[in-house]
C-alpha cells in the first residue's frame, strides 16, 4: 500500500496484521481520488473506521488543510500515527482512539470531506451516514465505502447521493451535503 501522489507520493504505508482491517484497494482508492480530485486541497477531512489511515493520509498528500483519524483500535491508531509520521504529514491531524459512533456524538467538529469505511459486514453504513451529517460543511461530500451487494439510500439526513462506483465486489458511495441557504 503506498500513497498515490502528492508530497507523499510514492510512500509506502504500514497496515495492520490480520484480517479484521480491510485496507482500501488500490485500484478503489485511485477511483475514488480521482473522482475528488479538486476537493480536496485546503479541506478539512474526516477519515471514520480509519485502519491504516491510507485515505486521511492521500488526502493530506494531495493538500488537504487538516485530517481527523477516527478508530477504536488501538495498534490501528499506532500504525496512524508511524504512518503520518513516516509520510511528513503530522501537522495540521489529530489521531484518536475512540468508537466512531463516540466520536460523532461530540459537538463543535465541522468537515468538508468524511471517508466513512465500517467493516462490511458491521451493518453500520446507512445509520453512520445519518450520524456523520450534522458534521458535513455545506457543499462537502461523504464518501462511503461498502460491499456491492449493499444498497444504501438516496438521500440520508440532508446527504444526497451524488454517484455510486463500483470496483468488482466494492462500492464507493458519494453523497453530497446540500447547502440549506
Amino acid at each position: 500500500m503506498r500513497v498515490i501522489t502528492g508530497t507523499a507520493r510514492g510512500r509506502r504505508l504500514e497496515t495492520l496484521p490480520g484480517e479484521e482491517t480491510r485496507p482500501t484497494g488500490e485500484r478503489v482508492k485511485e477511483g475514488l481520488f480521482s473522482a475528488i480530485q479538486f476537493e480536496i486541497e485546503g479541506r478539512r477531512v474526516l477519515d471514520l473506521f480509519a485502519g491504516s489511515g491510507q485515505l486521511g493520509i492521500e488526502a493530506l498528500s494531495r493538500g488537504a488543510a487538516g485530517c481527523v483519524f477516527v478508530d477504536r483500535n488501538r495498534e490501528a491508531v499506532e500504525i496512524i500515527r508511524r504512518n503520518l509520521k513516516a509520510a511528513g504529514l503530522a501537522q495540521n491531524t489529530q489521531v484518536l482512539c475512540l468508537d466512531a459512533e463516540a466520536y460523532l456524538l461530540r459537538p463543535g467538529d465541522r468537515f468538508d470531506l468524511v471517508f466513512l469505511d465500517p467493516p462490511y459486514d458491521s451493518g453500520l453504513q446507512e445509520g453512520m451516514l445519518g450520524k456523520v451529517a450534522p458534521l458535513v460543511n455545506d457543499g462537502g461530500a461523504v464518501i462511503c465505502e461498502s460491499d456491492a451487494s449493499l444498497t444504501l439510500p438516496e438521500a440520508v439526513e440532508g446527504l444526497a447521493l451524488s454517484r455510486t462506483y463500483r470496483y468488482g465486489r466494492v462500492a464507493l458511495w458519494l453523497y453530497r451535503k446540500r447547502n440549506d441557504g
